[in-house]
């Protein structure tokens, strides 16, 4: 991915400064040069945030050029397609990234035991996650959810929310809204 490369790219046709971007999204200027320079890639609570604040939906930041039409992805798992590490020890993969201009954003995400950082997090829009593989505990707000394989939660994504625990190694679908 070059998350970090559209950032900049789309932070410098507004003239924007990265003290500014990194102010109003809570983080520092360092994080920011960071993403900037592929160094990080960030959480997609953390991309939704720069994506706020950059006027973008958080698809924007994700996506390939496309014809938004359709966008099929491969078995990300059996072509090898590429996860990216995140800052929050998990890796992610954005699903249809051919497709432009979307109203949701597809990820699929692999989080691994003693790799995992405990964190909450908080930002615009809605979540759906659907657990693939393995089991997680998913904290929103103050209840804790514990889910397995085949089971999902939807919510507020304004509510303080985020990955506490997984078994050995856990995927799940997380679609942004």
């Amino acid at each position: 991915m070059e998350i970090g490369i559209l950032v900049r790219k789309i932070r410098l046709q507004q003239k924007r400064t990265q003290q500014e971007i990194a102010d109003l999204c809570g983080f520092t200027k360092g994080m920011l040069s960071k993403i900037e320079n592929e160094k990080v890639i960030p959480s997609l609570a953390t991309l939704s945030k720069i994506a706020k604040v950059l006027g973008v939906k958080v698809s924007t930041l994700l996506e390939k050029e496309g014809t938004g039409i359709a966008a099929f992805s491969p078995d990300a798992y059996a072509s090898g397609m590429n996860f990216s590490a995140t800052d929050k020890g998990y890796s992610i993969f954005a699903a249809a990234a051919d497709y432009t201009d979307k109203k949701m954003q597809p990820v699929f995400v692999i989080a691994r035991e003693g790799e995992l950082k405990k964190h909450l997090l908080t930002h615009e829009g809605e979540e759906y996650i659907y657990v693939l593989e393995g089991e997680m505990i998913f904290r929103v707000a103050n209840t804790e959810y514990k889910l397995k394989a085949g089971e999902s939660l939807y919510f507020d994504a304004l509510q303080p929310h985020g990955l506490q625990k997984v078994s050995e190694e856990t995927h799940y679908l997380n679609m942004m809204i």
